[in-house]
């Protein structure tokens, strides 16, 4: 069966706050030397499918300078498959992409060049290891029209996906996006194989509906479903964890530091595939402490710091006297002396002066306190769970030291002075 995939990386992410201000969802940092979107890329190649198509919109830059030509993931392939990215544009007669089936329609024509057999359609934004082959095997089997992969979420969860209704064998006989009550946990994985036909039919038909949202989920599948398309599910029941809040992304970092791993970055016959820079060995000075956390290149951990439960992407230097616990330190981020960082998530290039507290005791009641990239954080200041430091901002940005739950720093002067 000749197999595309098609990665859809369009999405702005705005419940992850600062870290998606100035990039898309797919191209934020994870586990230190990670991006999201090395997840489904290298569950492709590593399930032997080599032909893929990345499909983008929001602020692509990053995400496609990350890629380039695919040579990490073995994609830099010329005339058989490889990777390409599909960059926004505006044709006559069309506009920006209003969902996801809209940006795939937008799209189709690429898509379906070479006449695949069958498109896998994935998201970017979803931290899991999968072989799809077993997936594509059971799309076969059933002689489905589409597969969708689902997964038992926890009933307080649901609500932020679609739920799946099932029969005894597995057919697909009621789909809800987003319900407010859930009447299931069986949830959509945003992992669908479809048939090329009915692919394209399925798109057209919405696209020329005026009332649709175009969106697989609250459109696409509900109609199939109801004009009596065999539509089956796959059960799914490993390690996957939708990124698309601070607390789910915060959370897929601690399942990282489990005993054992809820999720395993160190299986060597399921690599996570990535580009990274060359950089100098992590140092851990004496009289440091480091318990249960990730440590990458280029880290500089002094004399008296501890770091506990932590994320410490490249370059991370944590100053003398500084305690960083249950929090996520993002690229080339200076943690002044005898600061204390709790719970919290730090972008990239961040400044933290002395004496500095940002978040507060590891309580899961409290909110998650941000800092965006670029930013500096003075001497002394106080950023309280749930406050929130833009992305570049300066020290004279700050009307006060003391920011609370639900503040927001952000410049005071326009993008484009100095």
């Amino acid at each position: 069966m000749n197999i595309r995939a098609v990665i859809l990386a369009g999405g702005e992410g705005t419940r992850l706050r600062v870290l998606t201000a100035k990039r898309t969802k797919p191209a934020v940092p994870f586990a230190g030397k990670y991006r999201i979107i090395d997840f489904p890329l290298s569950n492709c190649v590593n399930s032997r499918i080599f032909d893929v198509m990345i499909v983008a919109q929001y602020r692509p830059h990053s995400l496609i300078e990350h890629i380039g030509a695919g040579g990490p993931w073995d994609l830099n392939r010329d005339f058989t498959g490889g990777v390409r990215i599909l960059t926004p544009y505006r044709a006559l007669g069309s506009s920006w992409f209003v969902g996801t089936a809209d940006a795939v329609q937008q799209n189709f024509t690429f898509i379906k060049h070479g006449n695949p057999d069958a498109v896998l359609m994935l998201s970017g934004d979803h931290i899991y290891s999968m072989n799809y082959e077993p997936l594509i095997r059971y799309h076969q089997e059933r002689q489905a029209d589409i597969t969708v992969a689902v997964i038992n979420v926890p009933y307080a969860d649901a609500s932020r996906f679609g739920i799946v209704g099932v029969d005894e064998n597995n057919n697909i006989t009621s789909f809800v996006e987003k319900p407010a009550v859930p009447p299931s946990t069986l949830a959509n994985m945003g992992i669908y194989i479809f048939n090329m036909d009915v692919l394209n039919l399925s798109l057209w038909e919405d696209h020329l509906n005026q009332e649709s949202s175009h969106d697989f989920g609250k459109n696409i599948l509900p109609t199939l479903i109801e004009s009596g398309k065999k539509v089956v599910a796959y059960p799914y029941d490993g390690y996957w964890m939708d990124v698309g809040t601070v607390q789910s992304y915060w959370q897929a970092h601690m399942d990282l530091l489990c005993e054992p791993p809820a999720f395993n970055l160190y299986n060597p016959k399921w690599v996570i595939h990535t580009r990274t820079e060359e950089r100098p060995p992590a140092r851990i000075h004496s009289g440091a402490v480091v318990e249960d956390s990730l440590i990458c290149d280029g880290c500089s951990i002094e004399s008296g710091a501890r770091v506990v439960r932590s994320i410490l992407s490249p370059g991370v230097t944590v100053r003398a006297g500084t305690t960083v616990e249950e929090s996520i330190i993002l690229t080339h981020t200076t943690i002044s002396n005898d600061c204390r960082v709790i719970r919290s998530v730090l972008d990239k290039r961040i400044h933290v002066g002395e004496g500095v507290q940002i978040g507060g005791r590891v309580d899961p009641d409290l909110k998650i306190a941000m800092v965006g990239r670029n930013s500096k954080v003075p001497a002394g200041a106080i950023l309280h769970p749930g406050g929130t430091v833009g992305w570049d901002v300066i020290s004279s940005d700050y009307a006060s030291l003391e920011i609370h739950e639900s503040d927001f720093v952000q410049p005071r002067r326009l993008p484009f002075e100095i």
